[in-house]
């Protein structure tokens, strides 16, 4: 799905032909495309009305097409972008292709997107968690814990930099969805 989303994300810039298109969809986003699934995509996109391709012709080559969308595929990639199921939101290609292209979005849309990743961080991190207490003190294990120890490190450093995603994503939503601190104690 992030493919799909990346390649309709580029287009709305410009309208491309294949090569031009995987070119920059891994300027934009470090992504590398093959062919198998550049060309299937596109496929798909033309005959859903989300694409209409263009045969353009070059002295002593075959006719290159070139894709442009549509509005039809406008509306797709909008709800691609804002949606993240669960279900996709632990997959870091789906996150942050949707990342990317956070401008075509409401605030309100982002922090949705957000809140979804930062809730499988925390799914994954109380996986790992309960995993590294299982850990023995075997040889073997040793190389386990420090595995475990650094999928923890990752999903720190992710939920820190969600917080600064969150920021400037949302100034004013981020707040209104930030948990309340815990009250403070009373020490009398």
């Amino acid at each position: 799905m992030w493919v799909d989303l990346l390649l309709l994300a580029n287009l709305t810039a410009q309208p491309a032909h294949g090569y031009e298109l995987r070119r920059r969809v891994e300027q934009s986003s470090g992504y590398a495309l093959s062919n198998n699934s550049l060309y299937p995509a596109l496929r798909r996109f033309y005959d859903a009305g989300a694409v209409t391709r263009t045969a353009v012709d070059r002295q002593g080559a075959p006719a290159r097409h070139v894709y442009a969308i549509t509005e039809v595929g406008r509306e797709l990639l909008h709800d691609m972008l804002a949606e993240l199921p669960d279900e996709l939101a632990a997959d870091e290609a789906e996150f942050l292709s949707r990342v990317g292209h956070f401008a075509l979005l409401t605030p309100v849309e982002r922090v949705g997107v957000l809140d979804a990743r930062r809730r499988a961080i925390l799914a994954r991190r109380d996986r790992v968690q309960a995993l590294a207490r299982s850990v023995g003190t075997a040889p073997d294990d040793v190389w386990s814990a420090l595995v475990l120890d650094e999928l923890l490190r990752r999903s720190h450093a992710e939920e820190h930099w969600l917080a600064t995603v969150s920021a400037r994503a949302a100034p004013a939503a981020t707040t209104a969805a930030a948990p309340a601190p815990p009250p403070e104690e009373d020490v009398r």
